[in-house]
């Protein structure tokens, strides 16, 4: 069957311009260094507790309670990466919300490590070449169990393409996605991917009752702090992790802009910027 989807699905060739970093291709990472104490530390799970650890940009690494972690959108080599910092030993599952670079990051040389399954859209795992036991290809709408999780794909408003190799030309990724992450005992997470604000995440709000929006704000190729404001009023989410700011200089929203923004717009939403390397429990 996979087969047979690829043949229709995967071939369509973009040629993409514009700025390197929005459509590039990761080169291959560093072996990772010997995590300082602090990261060592930061790698405890805390009994009971769900675990969100920022590693920058758009990349988190979430652990449950009941022992599921997982990976999204692993650029971990990104500008905002804790320096030094080692890559999780055990991943159950790689989340990539589309194919830009700064979002697959190092997921292929992560899943390899650590044997994750790799769950996006069809045609961005596809390309990736993944071995069968770890392609998770999807679309909006699919849902996948992981342990205590429960993960849903939903729309976001973005593009995707994929460059496997950087001279060759990029390749239609599919549509870009964001995830709903159910958590038993826990709480539901949204990684909103790249997006604008889009009147759906009302419907998101509905299906899934998120509690903690991980929403960019920088601007540019995503929502500004005023759009990420409208964005967590529509999804009625107590608390904002803000995302995809400051890694580049076109990404000017700040944590401060959308506070002044949902407080402006009279939101009760409370905005959470995290340290990246610093595990946050829910």
């Amino acid at each position: 069957m996979r087969t047979k989807l690829m043949a229709v699905v995967v071939g369509a060739v973009l040629g993409v311009t514009g700025a390197a970093f929005a459509q590039g291709t990761p080169t291959t990472p560093a072996a990772p260094k010997a995590a300082p104490k602090a990261g060592k530390a930061a790698a405890t799970a805390t009994a009971g507790k769900t675990e969100v650890t920022w590693w920058g940009h758009a990349a988190f690494v979430v652990k449950t309670p009941g022992g599921a972690v997982i990976a999204i959108d692993p650029w971990f080599t990104n500008p905002k990466a804790p320096q030094g910092a080692t890559w999780p030993e055990a991943v159950d599952a790689i989340l990539v919300s589309h194919g830009h670079f700064d979002h697959v990051g190092e997921a292929k040389a992560l899943a390899q490590k650590t044997q994750a399954k790799v769950f996006g859209s069809f045609e961005l795992v596809t390309l990736m070449a993944l071995p069968d036991a770890q392609f998770m290809g999807g679309n909006a709408g699919g849902t996948f169990q992981v342990k205590d999780a429960t993960i849903h794909f939903v729309e976001a408003v973005h593009s995707s393409s994929y460059q496997a190799d950087p001279k060759a030309p990029a390749q239609y990724a599919g549509a870009p996605l964001g995830f709903v992450i159910e958590i038993a005992n826990g709480p539901t997470l949204y990684h909103a991917g790249d997006t604008g604000a889009f009147q759906s995440m009302a419907l998101i709000a509905e299906q899934f009752k998120p509690t903690v929006a991980l929403l960019p704000i920088g601007g540019h190729f995503t929502m500004d702090p005023a759009q990420a404001a409208v964005a967590a009023k529509l999804l009625k989410v107590k608390t904002v992790v803000p995302m995809h700011y400051g890694t580049f200089p076109a990404l000017t929203g700040t944590p401060d802009a959308l506070t002044a923004a949902v407080k402006k717009a009279r939101g009760t939403t409370k905005v959470l910027p995290l340290e990246p390397g610093k595990a946050t429990a829910l």
